[in-house]
């Protein structure tokens, strides 16, 4: 319901487009949304029914403000731009760049290729995203191998005296050694690699096809030849790829689904009429949200990322704000852009599955199985459990010869991970490797603080491990006072279950959906486990590596994990990587430390 305060100001917006942001009482803001008129936008705030995300933000504003804008297109760019520097919470925002891998051109006079996670105002073009990550790394070694552009972080002046080993793998074209090549030749190889990059092999084999009849024409028949094998590989590529063919269309395909908090986005990317690439896009957030408010939201927020905008983008259904989005696409692209809603023929068949792939990457990405109530009633039956488990929290612990240990805490709730509630425990005081003490240590952890703050346990708590481990958690539960609350050991050589009323562990059959659904959470947690331990493990072996240097602190430490990852590619660092990384006089003693000190560096 609308405060009386917030109805009045909501009924003072103009009649002209622009954006309006809701604001709680410390004027923060809540939610920004764009409208071709914000009075009639804000109208539709005081009468009927809202999904939950917005009727939950209505209540918490109290107060609306607005900018005017000459457009829908310009509001909706202010809009995404809001969106992005302030992250109202009841907003649409895809998660983090550094979530999704992107092939780089740099802005440099010899632009080189490379690996990034986050994109920034810096002049350089963008490809992507790529999922998994792999692709990206892939399409950088094609480019390497069919262009031969740089992937170094070095000046290019032509100064070195002679050039690197991917010159004489013919990765690259040498434009550091005066001589190799020219800036008209290394450019030329630049804008095929951009024409790849983006999908746009028609174009590119046109261009390449042109250059071999003008080098043949010009009694030039080792390049033409050159160019000819370049041609066959990029066709081999193209072929490889080709999933679908239609007529030569530049088209986005979009699948969306969304259930309680969470959405996954699915686009078939088109080239030529050739299905290059599948890109899968995830939020996750706290209130039911609608696959239109998904797309509509987010759909802005992809195309300020990309580099090359298609001709047509085709939606499984009508979206707010999509001749807007229409406009401004068709300004960026600087012709005009199509939002269409195929309903018929071969265009619904592709919006239908790119529809499943939605579904099949959200089940598979957050955990969702339709059969979860299958498994649940399985699993009460085989445990003797009054109700079937509606919550069920996991546990496993890594360690290397007891140094660094980890326990991993995950949690299954109502069919799928929840994993904003992960929770990764630092075991301490023990001198040894002991998983009866961490298992122990890690449970009293975990339930005293939940306890106090919500008073309340899981339906059913997984161990990973046998009798031992499954011990270790009951005496932590008696400890705490709660030692009615279900428990399970699961063993992983046998995948035998471990009950604290059964004196034999109980044997399932293999495709059993209980055990299924356990084994599931099981392998989870000893994923999120040894993710943990390795971060810990890198942490603790550069802050060893480094202590000792004069100016490493705490900070440039953390820098130095960050940029480099491990101590071995910090050891392999180039001298002028740390120093643009440090400075000149702090990279230049690192540099030196880490020379003179080989065998205090882990491999």
């Amino acid at each position: 319901m609308v405060s009386s305060a917030l109805a009045g100001r909501i009924r003072e917006l103009p009649d002209r487009p622009g954006i309006y942001v809701f604001q709680d009482a410390d004027s923060r803001p809540l939610y920004v949304g764009k409208a071709s008129s914000l009075r009639k936008r804000g109208a539709s705030y005081l009468s009927g029914r809202h999904e939950a995300r917005i009727a939950t933000m209505l209540q918490e504003a109290v107060d609306v403000e607005f900018v005017v804008t000459d457009t829908e297109a310009e509001a909706l760019l202010l809009e995404n731009n809001w969106i992005k520097g302030r992250r109202p919470r009841y907003n649409i925002l895809l998660r983090d760049d550094k979530t999704y891998p992107y092939v780089k051109l740099t802005l440099d006079d010899y632009p080189r290729v490379t690996f990034t996670r986050r994109l920034r105002q810096d002049g350089g073009e963008y490809f992507g995203p790529y999922l998994p990550g792999g692709l990206a790394r892939r399409a950088i070694k094609l480019v390497q191998k069919l262009f031969e552009i740089r992937v170094c972080r070095i000046d290019i002046d032509g100064s070195l005296p002679r050039p690197c080993l991917y010159h004489d793998m013919r990765r690259c074209l040498g434009p550091c050694v005066a001589g190799l090549t020219t800036k008209e030749d290394y450019d030329q190889a630049v804008a095929a690699a951009r024409l790849f990059l983006a999908g746009r092999n028609d174009e590119l084999l046109r261009s390449l096809r042109g250059k071999m009849a003008a080098r043949a024409d010009s009694l030039e028949f080792e390049q033409a030849a050159r160019i000819r094998d370049l041609m066959l590989e990029i066709e081999s590529v193209t072929q490889q790829r080709k999933l679908s063919s239609v007529h030569g269309e530049d088209v986005d395909v979009y699948g969306v689904y969304a259930t309680g908090g969470s959405a996954a986005i699915c686009a078939l990317v088109m080239r030529g009429g050739q299905v290059l690439d599948r890109r899968e896009l995830f939020w996750e957030g706290q209130q039911e949200v609608s696959s239109e408010a998904v797309l509509s939201e987010l759909l802005p927020q992809i195309y300020e990322r990309t580099t090359f905008i298609p001709r047509e983008i085709h939606l499984p259904f009508p979206i707010d704000g999509q001749e807007s989005l229409a406009a401004w696409l068709s300004e960026r692209k600087g012709e005009r852009v199509y939002i269409r809603l195929p309903v018929r023929g071969t265009k619904a068949q592709r919006i239908a599955l790119a529809q499943r792939n939605a579904a099949l990457a959200h089940r598979r990405r957050f955990r969702t199985d339709p059969g979860s109530e299958k498994m649940v009633e399985d699993l009460r039956q085989h445990l003797g459990l009054a109700e079937p488990p509606q919550r069920i929290e996991g546990f496993d612990v890594a360690t290397l010869h007891g140094g660094e240990t980890v326990a991993s805490l995950v949690v299954w709730e109502q069919g799928r991970m929840q994993k904003a509630e992960y929770r990764s425990f630092n075991i301490k005081h023990l001198r040894q490797a002991d998983d009866f003490a961490s298992i122990h240590q890690a449970v009293v952890r975990r339930y005293r603080r939940r306890l106090q703050e919500l008073g309340a346990m899981p339906d059913l708590i997984l161990i990973d491990g046998g009798r031992g481990q499954l011990n270790a958690a009951l005496s932590a539960l008696v400890e705490l006072g709660v030692e009615e609350t279900p428990v399970v050991g699961l063993a992983k050589k046998e995948e035998e279950l471990y009950l604290a009323d059964r004196p034999e562990p109980l044997r399932l059959p293999r495709r059993d959906s209980g055990l299924r659904l356990l084994q599931q959470l099981r392998d989870e947690a000893h994923r999120f486990a040894l993710a943990r331990h390795r971060r810990r493990r890198i942490k603790r072996s550069l802050t060893s590596r480094l202590d000792g240097i004069p100016g490493i602190g705490p900070g440039r430490r953390k820098l130095l994990l960050t940029r480099f990852g491990s101590v071995e590619q910090l050891r392999q660092a180039p001298r002028e990587e740390l120093v643009g990384a440090l400075g000149p006089v702090l990279g230049e003693r690192v540099f030196k430390h880490l020379i003179d000190n080989p065998d205090r560096v882990e491999g």
